[in-house]
């Protein structure tokens, strides 16, 4: 089948829309015609090539559209279902068994550095050469997309697409970063280092959450303003002086309890390390290049009973997590609909620009019906 795909040449090129054919579903896969698709960090990441993902390729993983084909094996899904695209697992390896989906054995395969499915085949092709798909196992910044019905989340016939594209990465990478890694304790304090589309959904569920402090921290003074509008009880700037001694003041001289860094930058990570009290829990989700590392004071992590906890997409089991999270955001009370911003597919190139540049919180691409 033909269907237009935003294609990624080269690193630091921009996206071209051109036509590409999608395989026919196997007996276990969806095709999914897309409505929706958030362009997220690891998006840029790939572009730049700070995430190796093979090039020439089409990316995209927070696709949400509707179902237009079903494989023969697949009874959980029919033509016509609403549904959003999350990442691809194994389903057979024991941390799929165990529900742990995200920690599949096969999870860099599927869904970052392979290009192909699991067993090597494509799941788009042109004629002029080659072309890498199956990007978190969707690559859904096209018209269709071929995934694994393992993938696909189904969703309500009454929901807006637009809105719920971001779940399938952002905003379960957020959300899960507290209610299923930190789980913090009532009247204890969370710090989010990073005020764009994961940090500022980390900072909704925070105030979720029965503690008593919510602290944003981040360099732009509009980001921490929408902060303090989602929950945040206060907020610090590094522009107006060094954040750790902010965030001690502000503690008591005690540290925090939490602290949550998105931002994926290894200075911040040690700032969110050094603003923790004792016994104190952080959490990282920002994603620096890889084989970044930092040094570890190992006599203080030990003495003090520090955890450093690293996390992919939350925890999260979208199966059972993103319905929870539609359910907070249907009642109001996760309104991450707030951090998007629309765009028109053929306009993807400024939507890229405009989350690069820190303009666009959370970019969505409408497709064409």
């Amino acid at each position: 089948m033909k269907i237009t795909a935003a294609v990624l040449e080269s690193a630091d090129a921009p996206f071209q829309l051109e036509e590409v054919e999608v395989s026919e579903p196997r007996p276990d896969e969806l095709l999914v015609r897309i409505a929706a698709v958030g362009m997220c960090h690891t998006d840029l990441s790939v572009r730049s090539q700070a995430t190796p993902f093979p090039l020439p390729a089409v990316l995209g993983h927070e696709g949400a559209g509707v179902v237009v084909q079903v494989g023969a094996q697949v009874s959980d899904f029919h033509v016509g279902d609403r549904v959003v695209l999350s990442f691809d697992s194994c389903g057979t390896c024991p941390a799929c068994q165990a529900g742990k989906v995200v920690y599949c054995q096969h999870w860099i395969p599927l869904n970052l550095l392979g290009g192909t499915r699991l067993d090597g085949t494509a799941t788009l092709t042109r004629t002029s050469t080659a072309l890498h798909g199956h990007f978190f196992g969707q690559s859904s910044f096209a018209t269709h997309a071929l995934l694994s019905a393992r993938s696909a989340v189904k969703v309500d016939d009454d929901l807006d697409l637009s809105q719920l594209a971001p779940l399938a990465c952002s905003v379960q990478t957020g959300a899960g970063a507290v209610f299923n890694v930190a789980r913090p304790e009532p009247g204890s304090t969370i710090v989010v280092f990073g005020a764009g589309g994961v940090g500022l959904v980390a900072v909704m569920a925070a105030a979720l959450t029965p503690v008593a402090r919510v602290i944003a921290v981040d360099v732009s003074a509009a980001r921490l303003e929408l902060a303090s509008e989602l929950g945040a009880t206060h907020t610090v700037n590094p522009a107006d002086g060094d954040p750790v001694s902010a965030l001690l003041e502000l503690t008591g001289g005690l540290g925090a309890q939490y602290a949550i860094e998105t931002s994926g930058r290894l200075a911040v990570l040690d700032q969110a390390i050094s603003s923790l009290g004792s016994a104190g829990t952080c959490v990282v989700i920002g994603a620096p290049p890889l084989g970044s590392q930092i040094p570890v004071d190992v006599p203080n992590l030990l003495g003090r009973g520090l955890r450093l906890i690293g996390t992919n997409q939350g925890d999260s089991n979208p199966r059972q997590f993103i319905p929870r999270l539609v359910e907070l955001h249907r009642q109001g009370r996760l309104p991450f609909d707030k951090l998007i911003r629309r765009y028109a597919f053929d306009h993807i190139n400024a939507a890229a620009q405009d989350a690069a540049e820190a303009r666009t919180i959370k970019p969505v691409m409408i497709l064409p019906t």
